[in-house]
């Protein structure tokens, strides 16, 4: 068959599948497949984005997913090209993202021949992806490894007819009987719930289901629901909870970014019990998990029984909470009272990226609470720092006034995802890299403490950058702020800026000591 015919086909039954936005890396394999796609932009049937690396495209194309909830396909030549897309991949598993990978291959003659850009795609991605498009459910990703000969003929393709398809993640018939079982079970020490990322369809019922539940809560800000669950919150819940544990803890949505989940591998004698779309328990020990949506999944256990604050952790959580208030007024050049700044500048914004876990957790911890700030996103599948950027990119391409904080060494492994910024909305879009000298949360990690400085150092990547140059030649503003009593916003006239913030290392240390 022409390649063309077959390019044609491959695409079409993309398209009929959900798929309505494309990533495209160029190469002399994938040339067919681009052809193709050109052809159908110009119809008005898809929307194609352009890069020019495939593993920032693989992360463009998963930020994309994570903002409409539909599939996106990145498509892309073949050789190690498709070997790039592998960390996309892995995060896009562990999230349950409907991320589709077209790769182009050589014919299958060229297979483990050794001949250029010949490798054995085909399984590549292991287990993480589905490889029959017929059955996949959109739960995982897709990968569709096509054989193109590097020849071929334009032919005709009339695709006025051709529609974007109905796409639904299919989690099957939630089983809640054990769950509400469990619920129902009164323990000497109470229940916390711990609430990490949710899908927008999914906070409404988590709010009430907490709500009517009155347990504490520990709650991320990638919910959504941070600020209107204030009340039930625990603050400063890593210490608190691991020296006064809960019998049980149930976790709602995404892994949660705290120490204290990962105590719970040394807690066996806490009950813990997950529902997330992705059905995985997220801890190395022995804990149940419901696998679906939470507004499926919720709705059907009924009415919930109020179970309280048992322990009295909440009358705790107040004075720490003022500790943490008055730290955060004696150290505002901290990280953490950088981190107090930027968001209430934020919380005005279109939506924040908090990209990866230091942000996170210092966000969670220091955050403004008057203003509720509903769209918060991160990549908190695999825990990893590759892709921030591009994957905030994608998240966030349309829209005005967005913001994403980075680490240094964050925004340096995905500097060359910025490419993007010619086709997104740069409109009030600020880019706030947090340049504190490399890897610092491995400082924060007490089991690390005693490593040599040598071995630290190592750890923490220190990589002495001029961001000034860097944002230049991405045709961005550049600011740097030393001190928050100086910094007044970061507007622009429709560029997107980088704020470089140097935070003051006194200080940071300053505050950690203050609660300890």
């Amino acid at each position: 068959m022409n390649s063309w015919e077959t390019a044609v086909g491959v695409l079409t039954d993309a398209v009929k599948a959900g798929v309505g936005e494309f990533v495209v890396c160029g190469g002399a394999r994938n040339a067919v497949l681009l052809e193709v796609l050109s052809r159908m932009e110009d119809a008005g049937k898809v929307k194609v984005w352009s890069h020019f690396e495939e593993r920032a495209a693989g992360f463009f194309a998963l930020g994309r997913t994570m903002a409409t909830g539909k599939p996106c396909a990145v498509v892309v030549t073949s050789g190690t090209a498709v070997a790039e897309l592998l960390p996309a991949v892995v995060e896009a598993f562990y999230q349950a993202r409907p991320l589709v990978l077209i790769t182009a291959d050589r014919p299958a003659e060229f297979a483990d021949s050794g001949a250029p850009q010949a490798i054995v795609q085909a399984g590549i991605f292991s287990g993480y992806v589905s490889e029959d498009l017929a059955t996949w459910e959109g739960k995982a990703p897709l990968h569709r490894n096509v054989a193109l000969d590097e020849h071929f003929t334009i032919g005709e393709a009339d695709f006025g007819g051709l529609d974007i398809g109905e796409f639904s993640v299919n989690f099957g018939r939630p089983n809640v009987g054990g769950l509400a079982r469990w619920l129902r079970e009164r323990t000497r020490h109470g229940l916390v719930v711990l609430v990490g990322e949710l899908e927008e369809a999914e906070r409404e019922e988590v709010f009430h289901f907490c709500r009517d539940l009155a347990a504490p809560v520990v709650v991320e800000a990638t919910s959504g629901l941070r600020e209107a669950l204030r009340n039930l919150a625990v603050r400063g819940e890593d210490g608190a909870l691991k020296n006064r544990p809960p019998s049980k803890v149930l976790r709602l949505g995404g892994v949660p970014s705290g120490r204290f989940w990962r105590d719970l591998e040394n807690l066996p004698d806490v009950s813990v019990w997950s529902v997330c779309r992705n059905g995985l328990r997220g801890l190395g020990r022995a804990a149940e998990v419901s696998r679906g949506a939470l507004d499926r999944i919720l709705p059907a256990l009924g009415d919930v029984e109020k179970i309280g604050d048992v322990a009295d952790l909440l009358e705790g959580a107040k004075a720490r909470a003022q500790r943490i208030e008055e730290a955060l007024a004696a150290f505002p050049d901290s990280e953490q009272g950088w981190m107090r700044t930027l968001s209430v500048y934020a919380a005005v914004a279109g939506g924040v990226y908090l990209g990866n876990s230091l942000p996170i957790r210092e966000w969670n911890a220091n955050a403004q609470w008057e203003r509720p700030v509903l769209l918060v996103r991160a990549n908190r599948g695999a825990n990893g720092i590759d892709g921030q950027i591009s994957s905030w990119l994608g998240a966030s391409a349309h829209e005005e006034d967005a913001w994403g904080i980075f680490g240094d060494l964050t925004a340096l492994y995905d500097f060359a995802g910025l490419k993007m910024l010619a086709q997104v909305e740069t409109k009030g879009r600020v880019m706030a890299v947090i340049n504190n000298g490399g890897g610092r949360i491995f400082d924060r990690v007490p089991r690390l403490a005693n490593m040599s400085r040598k071995a630290k150092d190592w750890m923490a990547a220190e990589s002495p950058v001029d961001f000034a140059a860097l944002a230049k030649a991405w045709g961005m503003d550049h600011l740097r702020a030393t001190r928050t009593d100086e910094f007044d916003g970061a507007g622009s006239d429709g560029k997107a800026v980088l704020l470089e913030i140097v935070p003051d290392a006194g200080q940071t240390q300053g505050f950690e000591r203050s609660l300890q």
